[in-house]
C-alpha cells in the first residue's frame, strides 16, 4: 500500500507562527507531520513526483491524519493549483501576524542567515525592483511588504477551495490565547479533544530588533499596509489595534 498524502497542510504565512503550530499538532498522537517542517513539494520540489512526497509521510499510522506545514506555500502563485489537483479536499490552515510586523521580522530573519546585505528602509525600497527580475531567490528571500499583503494571496486559495476547507487564524491568538485556538484547530481537523500543551514555544523568535524601528517607519508601512489590514478585517474579523485606529 502506497504511503498516505496529507489531509492537512499549513500554508503560512512565514514569520506567523507556523513552526510553532507545527510542534503544537507534533504533540497529538492522532497527528503525523514529516520530521523536517516545509517538505516544499508544491513549490520548490514539485518535479519530484507524488512519490517523493508520498515517501515524508510512510511512517505514518492508518490511524493518524497527516499533514505538513510549508509556509511559502500561501505566497507561492503556484501552490494553490497544484495543491488542489493532488489534495482537493485537504484542510488548510492559515496564520495572519499583524502585516507590519511580519513585514520587519521577515527582514531580520533574512538579515541574520545572510540573505539580506541591504539596511531595513533600503531592502524595502529596493523589493518591486528585485521581485520584477523574476529571480526565484529574490522572489522566495525579499518578498517583505509582498507576503504581507494577504488578501491577494488568499484570493488565489478561495477560488479554487470551498471556505469550510480554511481554517484562518491570528497568529498573535496562537501564542496569547492558545487555550483558545488549541479546540479550535482540534475540531477544525476532526481530531479528539486534548488538554492545550503547556510551555508552547514561540519558536524563530528575532532578538527584538523591531524594538529599534522608527516610529515613522512603521506607520509608513502601515499606510502602505492600510488596505489588507481592512480587507482581513471585513474578510475574516481578525484585525490588529493599530487597524482599528
Amino acid at each position: 500500500m502506497a504511503p498516505q498524502l496529507p489531509d492537512f497542510l499549513g500554508l503560512g504565512t512565514q514569520k506567523g507562527g507556523t513552526t510553532t503550530l507545527h510542534w503544537l499538532l507534533a504533540q497529538h498522537q492522532q497527528v503525523h507531520l514529516p520530521e523536517c517542517k516545509e517538505v516544499q513539494f508544491f513549490t520548490q520540489h514539485h518535479h519530484q513526483g507524488e512519490v517523493w512526497y508520498r515517501s515524508h509521510f510512510v511512517n505514518a499510522a492508518p490511524q493518524q491524519r497527516c499533514g505538513e506545514i510549508t509556509p511559502f506555500y500561501l505566497f507561492h502563485p503556484k501552490a494553490p493549483g497544484r495543491i488542489h489537483a493532488l489534495l482537493p479536499h485537504a484542510k488548510l490552515i492559515v496564520l495572519l501576524r499583524d502585516p507590519v510586523e511580519r513585514a520587519i521580522s521577515h527582514y531580520f530573519h533574512a538579515r541574520k542567515r545572510g540573505f539580506e546585505p541591504l539596511e531595513l528602509e533600503d531592502a524595502f525600497a529596493a523589493e518591486s525592483t528585485r521581485l520584477a527580475n523574476g529571480d526565484p531567490f529574490n522572489f522566495q528571500k525579499h518578498s517583505y511588504i509582498s507576503r504581507s499583503r494577504y488578501l491577494e494571496q488568499l484570493d488565489r486559495y478561495e477560488a479554487l477551495f470551498p471556505r469550510h476547507q480554511l481554517l484562518i487564524l491570528r497568529s498573535e491568538d496562537l501564542f496569547l490565547q492558545t487555550e483558545l485556538i488549541w479546540p479550535r484547530l482540534l475540531e477544525f481537523l476532526d481530531l479528539q479533544p486534548t488538554t492545550t500543551p503547556e510551555r508552547i514555544p514561540q519558536a524563530n523568535a528575532g532578538r527584538r530588533e523591531a524594538r529599534s524601528i522608527e516610529p515613522a517607519l512603521r506607520d509608513r508601512l502601515r499606510d502602505q499596509l492600510s488596505g489588507t489590514v481592512a480587507g482581513v478585517w471585513s474578510r475574516y474579523g481578525i484585525t490588529w489595534e493599530w487597524g482599528l485606529d
